[in-house]
């Protein structure tokens, strides 16, 4: 099987591409998204069995600052590749990588944003109503809504992938699992964080990349339209995630909060499920939050001293 993808630099499209590699055929995209004709091109000459779509900028709080770029990568450069799939006759899947932020504000959010712990802890689906309330998930959103479209008249056959926050990175300490632990690796006395009262479900790289193939490799189970969250039902106050993180380190120091750019429409719930996608596809994580995070935690601390 060919696979044709996207953002395979990124962090998922790197891992993808190495899992994937000794029992697919594998192509990276060359072509710039915003340039229909060259993607056009590209993806007619070579024909892909599936298009896997990882490329986007995914850096939820600069997309309150750079609107306009995050919609014109995220959003057009999508619909370029979309209209370009479109025209191959043998395309078993188109599987875009979306996001568990186009839930954006339930009113599950405001419960805890007021009133603390949430009396009954709610798990988004693929039922759930997105309200996106970033420009970053507005355009994966309005991605969704093209993949609709397309498949309704142009018969693409598309999986759309919600994901959530996934953790295991290797390369890259921006994200929030990451910048904690290398935060008290490199600073023994403090560190600087944003909000501690959001809740988050947390995802390890080893089980997206097992789900990502599970998707892959079974187009006919999944590719008529079908829209996926992933969980694990797993949520957690980020302020209680950095006392787990911290113990596990061994980290004594004071976090100073609140010490980031004020994030407009913070949103204080996010958590879903992987019942759907367990059920169609078998897939479902393996790797408990601790396990997860002593795998990172263990890594960070050896490269650092690298």
């Amino acid at each position: 099987m060919k696979v044709l993808i996207t953002g395979s630099s990124g962090f998922i499209g790197s891992h993808l591409t190495a899992a994937l590699k000794h029992t697919h055929e594998i192509y990276h995209l060359k072509s710039d998204l915003l340039d229909f004709a060259g993607v056009e091109q590209e993806v007619l000459n070579e024909q892909p069995d599936v298009i896997v779509h990882l490329a986007a900028r995914t850096e939820v709080e600069s997309s309150f600052y750079e609107q306009t770029t995050f919609s014109q990568v995220n959003y057009v450069g999508t619909v370029n590749l979309i209209e370009a799939a479109s025209k191959l006759t043998n395309l078993k899947n188109f599987v875009f990588a979306s996001t568990m932020e186009v839930y954006g504000w339930q009113p599950i959010s405001d419960e805890v944003k007021f009133h603390g712990i949430p009396l009954k802890p709610v798990v988004f689906d693929e039922k759930t109503n997105p309200n996106p309330n970033a420009p970053y998930a507005v355009a994966k959103l309005a991605c969704e809504k093209y993949l609709e479209y397309a498949h309704r008249c142009l018969n693409l056959p598309y999986t759309i992938l919600r994901q959530t926050n996934c953790y295991g990175r290797k390369d890259n300490d921006f994200f929030v699992t990451e910048q904690i632990i290398t935060q008290m690796l490199k600073n023994p006395d403090e560190i600087n964080l944003g909000y501690g009262e959001p809740y988050r479900n947390f995802i390890h790289v080893d089980d997206m990349l097992d789900a990502w193939k599970a998707v892959i490799t079974n187009p006919e189970k999944c590719n008529n339209g079908m829209l996926f969250t992933m969980g694990p039902n797993n949520p957690i106050k980020i302020s209680d995630y950095v006392n787990k993180i911290a113990a596990k380190i061994g980290w004594n120091g004071k976090v100073n909060w609140n010490t980031k750019k004020h994030r407009p429409g913070e949103i204080y719930w996010l958590n879903s499920g992987n019942t759907k996608i367990t059920n169609t596809l078998g897939w479902e994580p393996k790797i408990s939050l601790d396990d997860g995070l002593d795998r990172t935690i263990e890594f960070w601390r050896n490269h650092l001293k690298e």
